[in-house]
């Protein structure tokens, strides 16, 4: 996601502050389619201006090759919203996603690295047609979450310290953290019907990062007996944000279930999100350039199932 689980401090937040604490700790880590439009594709595949909006998982930090404005967000030119553009016929595109990117950087400028990142909602127009949104992670906070855990790994590898950190209070402090997220998607889906009333929405969900079982450590370093509960927490993210995009009447596209198999204890070629020590250029516990063109691929099946309608003039 970008950052996993509960978001830091607003501030200047990127990618790089992340990749810092990890290599110093040796561990880790559309507008909404109308309420009487819903799920509408044109027939000739055309779009006149599709928005990317999201966090780092959109982004593709340290995929090259990175856009500079501003250069904080670290987006990629080959970023799945870059690579979906250029199969599509699209007259016009803005990738509005930032690393780092709550739901409140939506609606507010976001400090980064190099200056700063406007409302991503401010790209959104009357004319626009197509609109992708991932984002949520790092209101729970990814790194966080990935972070607290491989420290806790390294004295208990075989166990599972992470789940019982996060439910020592008797509940699960991380599907808390869901809940209360769920209504900051649904008004983001609301601004965005509001701004682009005409438009197609395709909420995106996380694809796979962790196996549903057993792991890899020490090269990933996360307790086997955590794996499961990590890939769980995924999965309930991923139910929120599908949840969302019904009561919108929005798409949602399902990234987990095709993504099976491509976690980060992989090897070179075959994940689509990088571990902690990279084999390909990605941010560490993010996708690399195989799984952006997948999630590419993903989104364009999703958009050529859906209902047709005539292109306007």
């Amino acid at each position: 996601m970008t950052r996993f689980f509960r978001s830091p401090p607003r501030g200047v937040r990127t990618p790089l502050a992340v990749a810092l604490s990890i290599l110093f700790s040796g561990v880790l880590l559309a507008p909404a389619a109308s309420a009487e439009t819903p799920d509408l594709v044109r027939d000739d595949r055309s779009h006149h201006h599709y928005v990317a909006l999201g966090d780092s998982f959109t982004a593709g930090p340290l995929i090259p090759y990175p856009q500079l404005n501003p250069l904080g967000c670290f987006r990629s030119t080959r970023n799945y919203p870059a690579v979906l553009r250029a199969s599509l016929d699209v007259n016009s595109f803005t990738d509005a996603s930032c690393s780092g990117a709550t739901t409140v950087d939506l609606h507010e400028p976001q400090n980064v690295l190099a200056g700063r990142n406007a409302p991503q909602l401010d790209a959104l127009r009357p004319d626009t047609d197509l609109v992708t949104l991932q984002i949520g992670g790092n209101d729970i906070g990814f790194s966080d979450i990935v972070l607290t855990c491989a420290t806790r790994s390294v004295t208990a590898p075989t166990g599972n310290p992470c789940e019982r950190h996060y439910t020592g209070g008797g509940g699960n402090e991380l599907l808390d953290r869901i809940e209360d997220t769920a209504p900051l998607i649904d008004r983001a889906l609301d601004e965005i019907t509001h701004r682009s009333p005409s438009a197609t929405v395709l909420v995106v969900g996380y694809q796979t990062i962790v196996p549903a079982t057993g792991g890899c450590f020490p090269r990933v370093p996360i307790a086997r007996g955590d794996t499961a509960f990590l890939d769980g927490v995924h999965q309930a993210l991923n139910a929120m944000l599908a949840s969302a995009a019904d009561r919108a009447g929005a798409v949602f596209v399902d990234t987990y279930g095709a993504s099976q198999g491509h976690d980060w204890c992989q090897p070179k070629g075959v994940k689509w999100v990088e571990g902690v020590l990279p084999t390909s250029p990605a941010f560490p516990v993010h996708p690399n350039e195989l799984g952006m063109a997948a999630v590419a691929d993903m989104i364009e099946a999703e958009l050529s199932t859906r209902t047709t309608i005539p292109a306007l003039d």
